[in-house]
């Protein structure tokens, strides 16, 4: 049986990466990871060592945030694909603890990513980098398809936005880290190759 092209030049770039160290250079230890924000594939990524890793334009890229999300916050110009993890129901429920609205898992997910998959011509050992706003997300969603065999999973474990800041002036804003943060390129331009999937005619 043959290998898609996408799917060999991905396993040759892992291959590229564990032998030269890069991969343990860039390896996050789970002990330095939130709990929330720990996958079962165990690889992490920060937003800085993911655009260094995307620069392979065969290493898939999908940003799992709401389509209000990319469309008022922008996402990074390199992601090849938006399928949200979670959805703004339009009854949403106000939650007074966290004061925001409850968002409900998108049942669409596992489909979207699938199809999305078979049209690029990936198969469950292709890398692909998962970015939400500040890497909780991104977990659950890498968790997931874990489970259904997809091995090399990264989740990145800042986001598009980055964590908050703790104390001071600014505390409670995204100013921590993240893709945004770190000067990477991002738009608030969504293209119509990035559109969700599920939302095309």
């Amino acid at each position: 049986m043959s290998i898609p092209l996408r799917s060999l030049s991905a396993l040759v770039l892992s291959g590229i990466l564990f032998s030269t160290g890069i991969a343990s250079a860039t390896h996050i230890s789970a002990a330095d990871v939130a709990a929330k924000k720990q996958t079962r594939a165990g690889l992490y990524l920060t937003a800085l060592e993911a655009a260094d890793m995307l620069a392979d334009p065969d290493i898939l890229f999908v940003d799992v945030r709401t389509r209000a999300e990319v469309s008022f916050v922008g996402l990074p110009t390199r992601v090849d694909a938006n399928i949200p993890l979670m959805l703004m129901p339009r009854d949403a429920a106000y939650d007074p603890k966290k004061q925001t609205y409850k968002l409900q898992l998108n049942p669409d997910f596992i489909f979207a990513f699938e199809s999305l998959l078979a049209d690029l011509e990936y198969d469950e050992e292709a890398p692909i980098v998962l970015i939400c706003r500040s890497g909780s997300r991104s977990a659950k969603a890498a968790n997931m398809l874990h489970e259904l065999g997809y091995a090399n999973i990264y989740s990145v474990i800042d986001g598009f936005e980055g964590d908050k800041v703790k104390n001071g002036p600014h505390s409670g804003h995204r100013e921590v880290n993240g893709w945004k943060n770190a000067g990477l390129g991002w738009s608030y331009s969504v293209t119509p190759a990035q559109h969700y999937i599920m939302d095309a005619d």
